[in-house]
């Protein structure tokens, strides 16, 4: 059940029920959802690197030297809902997911925005496979995410987005952001070999830059992603790609045609786990979609866990994002880098409490060097 409203609350399209089932008629009705909360705190130090640099004080610390924050982990607050039934021979299912944030720089006043991730419904047969419309998270990138050891954790504890939405876990320094999209997607039965294929039209979107004003706008040209499965045993492999078309709103810059790969596999032996995830690409963005503009960058995840108990896991986990050339959209930053050590102990079949320490180094093409240390320590329920 954890896992299954893990993956609908981050990454996934999530199949099945959740923690309570009701049921009405022909459907069945499934209420769930997640609450956390860690208490960070983060010292930084070094350079002024520029750009999206993850360890230096703006973002970081939060444009201090040192901060303390008791607020959301990786995943937010989250209810989710789902509907699911047989209708006319056809599978069929909906969920709306609703998000919200623990941690705000007031004591009084309202935390209500609400971040509506997920609002969409599924259709198929195990034969012709499944089709989903609405809003949901992205395919590529979504292994990454899923399989980071953080995401029930904190990862990277950055301050400036930590108060009033999440920290980053490995976002940033280790893979980008799955996103949230309108979509079309399919996803194709597996076959007896294991292998199956998502693929989705998205509804483009425009860049996102944080340190600078925005370059490109989107028109008719729809985001694609897809992603290939395959699945033997305890070893999985995949392999993904995406590509948009952005179109300048700026004089004297060009079109931009944004494209990105990757390729990851996990295997689990017994108490013993691996992972390592790889993406290239062209504006795939530090923290979303061209959000460096035309920049070409590289991300790259590896991670051991072991499970020294029934109820306590230790792992590690090293990530680093890194832009190929200084271009305009990068302001200066080289890479970014994060490693965690974390400890995870289910107390029950519902709570996991956590405890995790890390660094996140920056560097700028002209050799500076910024760092973010941390810690976190705290839980998260699944209901």
């Amino acid at each position: 059940m954890k896992r299954l409203i893990l993956a609908a609350a981050l990454a996934a399209c999530m199949q099945g029920a959740l923690a309570v089932d009701i049921k009405a008629g022909d459907w069945t009705v499934g209420i769930g959802g997640i609450v956390n909360a860690y208490y960070t705190g983060v010292s930084c130090g070094g350079d002024d690197v520029g750009g999206l640099a993850l360890g230096g004080r703006a973002l970081g610390c939060g444009g201090e030297d040192r901060r303390t924050t008791v607020g959301n982990g990786l995943l937010p607050n989250a209810l989710l809902a789902t509907v699911s039934s047989n209708q006319g021979g056809f599978d069929v299912a909906a969920k709306i997911g609703i998000y919200a944030a623990t941690a705000t720089d007031s004591a009084i006043s309202q935390n209500s925005q609400v971040d509506v991730r997920q609002a969409y419904f599924t259709f198929g047969t195990p034969t012709l496979g499944t089709f989903k419309l609405g809003r949901d998270y992205g395919i590529f990138s979504h292994k990454a995410i899923l399989g980071d050891m953080t995401l029930i954790g904190a990862g990277a504890p950055v301050q400036a987005t930590q108060r009033g939405r999440v920290t980053l876990g490995h976002i940033g320094a280790g893979y980008i952001y799955p996103g949230n999209y309108g979509q079309i997607a399919y996803t194709t039965p597996k076959n007896a070999s294991g292998i199956s294929a998502d693929i989705g039209v998205m509804s483009p979107v425009s860049d996102t830059p944080i340190v600078a004003g925005s370059r490109y706008s989107t028109r008719s040209s729809p985001q694609f992603q897809a992603r290939l499965n395959v699945e033997a045993g305890d070893f999985a492999a995949w392999l993904g790609a995406k590509s948009q078309r952005f179109e300048s709103n700026t004089d004297g810059i060009d079109d931009l045609n944004m494209h990105g790969f990757e390729v990851g596999a996990s295997w689990q032996q017994s108490a013993f786990g691996l992972f390592a995830n790889a993406q290239a690409g062209k504006a795939l963005g530090i923290l979303s979609d061209a959000d460096q503009g035309d920049t070409k960058s590289k991300n790259f995840l590896v991670q051991g866990t072991w499970k020294a108990t029934d109820a306590l896991k230790l792992g590690l986990s090293w990530g680093r994002s890194a832009n190929d050339d200084d271009t305009a959209g990068a302001a200066g930053l080289k890479s970014n880098s994060n490693i965690t050590a974390g400890a995870y102990y289910a107390l029950n079949s519902v709570i996991t409490l956590v405890a995790e320490v890390g660094q996140t180094r920056s560097k700028g093409f002209a050799g500076n060097t910024a760092r973010l240390n941390g810690g976190s320590v705290g839980g998260i329920i699944f209901f």
